[in-house]
C-alpha cells in the first residue's frame, strides 16, 4: 500500500484534527449541564442528591413539556408567547369543574377527574387553533397573534376566577370527583408522575419529528416554507397543528402545575413562556425555523431548571436570579448565531470549490404552455 493511498483512507478526523469549536457549540447544552451540576455540587452538599435531582426534575417537567410544544413552533419559524397564560387558563378551567358547575335548571354538577381533563385539553387545544388560524389563514404575525392571546387568555382566566383562587381541589368521595391531586404528586416506579409524563411526550414527539410524513413536512416548512409549499407541503395545514400541538402541551403543564398545588390561581405560568423559549434557544434550535430537536430541548430545559433550583439552594438573591437567567439567554442567542452563521459559509466555501451542497431546495413547477 502506497504512503498516498493510506493517507487518503485516514479517517477525516486525524487528517482534519478535532474541531474544538464545533464540538463546544453543538454540545453547549450538554456541557453547560455538566458545568452547573458539577458547581453547585461543590458548593452545597445537598444539591447532587437522589432525593434533590427528583425534586429538580419535577420543577423541569414543567418546563420541558411546555419546550416541546414550543420546539414544534419554532421549527415551523413562528413563536407562541401565550404558553404561560394558557396554563394559567388550563388551571382555572380544571378549578371551576372540580368546584361544581351550575345547571341552569338548577342543582350543581360536579364533574369526574377525567372529565376535567379531558375539558382542559379541548381547551389548550382551542387557544392553538385560534393562534394557528390568525397565522396560517390570516397573516397575523405569530409574535403579535400570541401576544393578544397572552392577554386575552390570561383576561378568560380573571374573569372566570373574578381575580381570585379556587382552593382545596382534591373533590370529594360523594360527588366522585377525587384523584386530581395524583397528576401532581403520584409516582409511578419511584419517579414523579410528571417526570413520566414528561418522558411518554418527550417519545412520541421524537418519533414524530424523526419518523413520520408529518415530522418531515415540519422541518420542510420552517427551513423554506416557499419551497415546501411549491413542493406541495400543506404548510398552512401544518402551522395550524404546530399552534394545536403547543397549546396542548401547554394545557397538559397546567393540569400538573395545577394539582402539585392543589388550587387554581389565575396568575400562574406567568413568564413561562420566557422560560420556555430560552430552554427552546439553549437547546440549539433555531429561531429561523428548520433547525432542532427534542434531545436538545430537553437538555436545555434541564439546564434553566437545574440553574435556577441552584441558585435557591445556595441562597442567591432573587434578583441576582434574574440576572444570571438573562445572562443565559443571551449567551444561547449569541451562540446559536454563531453556529448557524458558520453553515452557510461553510455551504458556500464547498459550492466555491466545485463541491455540491448536501440539500437541494424543491423547484417549482414549470409553466403550463399557453394554448
Amino acid at each position: 500500500m502506497s504512503l498516498s493511498t493510506a493517507h487518503a483512507r485516514k479517517p477525516s478526523w486525524l487528517s482534519g484534527g478535532l474541531d474544538l469549536k464545533k464540538v463546544l457549540l453543538e454540545g453547549r447544552a450538554f456541557f453547560a449541564l455538566i458545568a452547573i451540576t458539577v458547581v453547585f455540587s461543590l458548593l452545597s452538599p445537598n444539591y447532587f442528591t437522589a432525593d434533590n435531582l427528583l425534586v429538580m426534575s419535577q420543577h423541569v417537567a414543567l418546563y420541558a413539556i411546555l419546550a416541546i410544544g414550543m420546539l414544534y413552533v419554532v421549527l415551523n419559524g413562528g413563536i407562541d408567547l401565550s404558553v404561560g397564560s394558557t396554563v394559567g387558563l388550563s388551571g382555572v378551567i380544571a378549578g371551576y369543574l372540580l368546584q361544581g358547575v351550575d345547571l341552569p335548571g338548577g342543582g350543581r354538577a360536579y364533574p369526574s377527574v377525567w372529565v376535567t381533563i379531558v375539558c382542559v385539553l379541548a381547551v389548550g387545544a382551542l387557544v392553538g387553533l385560534i393562534n394557528g388560524l390568525l397565522i396560517s389563514k390570516y397573516k397575523v404575525a405569530p409574535f403579535v397573534a400570541t401576544l393578544g392571546m397572552l392577554y386575552a387568555a390570561r383576561g378568560v382566566a380573571m374573569l372566570i376566577t373574578d381575580g381570585s383562587t379556587y382552593p382545596e381541589l382534591q373533590g370529594s368521595p360523594a360527588f366522585g370527583n377525587t384523584g386530581f391531586s395524583r397528576v401532581g404528586f403520584d409516582d409511578i416506579l419511584g419517579l414523579p408522575a410528571a417526570v413520566i409524563v414528561l418522558a411518554a411526550l418527550a417519545i412520541v414527539a421524537s418519533v414524530v419529528l424523526n419518523k413520520t410524513v408529518f415530522g418531515r413536512r415540519l422541518y420542510a416548512a420552517g427551513g423554506n416554507e416557499r419551497a415546501a409549499e411549491l413542493s406541495g407541503i400543506p404548510v398552512k395545514k401544518v402551522k395550524v397543528q404546530v399552534y394545536v400541538f403547543s397549546g396542548l402541551c401547554a394545557s397538559i403543564a397546567g393540569l400538573i402545575l395545577t394539582s402539585e398545588m392543589t388550587s387554581a390561581n389565575p396568575n400562574s405560568g406567568q413568564s413561562y413562556e420566557l422560560t420556555t423559549i430560552a430552554a427552546v434557544v439553549i437547546g440549539g434550535a433555531s429561531l429561523m425555523g428548520g433547525r432542532g430537536n427534542i434531545r436538545g430541548t430537553l437538555l436545555g430545559a434541564f439546564v434553566i431548571g437545574f440553574l435556577a433550583d441552584g441558585l435557591i439552594i445556595v441562597g442567591v438573591s432573587e434578583y441576582w436570579q434574574m440576572v444570571f437567567k438573562g445572562a443565559v439567554i443571551v449567551l444561547a442567542v449569541v451562540l446559536n448565531a454563531i453556529q448557524y452563521r458558520a453553515k452557510p459559509r461553510a455551504k458556500a466555501a464547498c459550492i466555491s470549490r466545485g463541491g455540491r451542497p448536501t440539500t437541494q431546495e424543491p423547484k417549482a413547477p414549470a409553466p403550463a404552455a399557453l394554448p
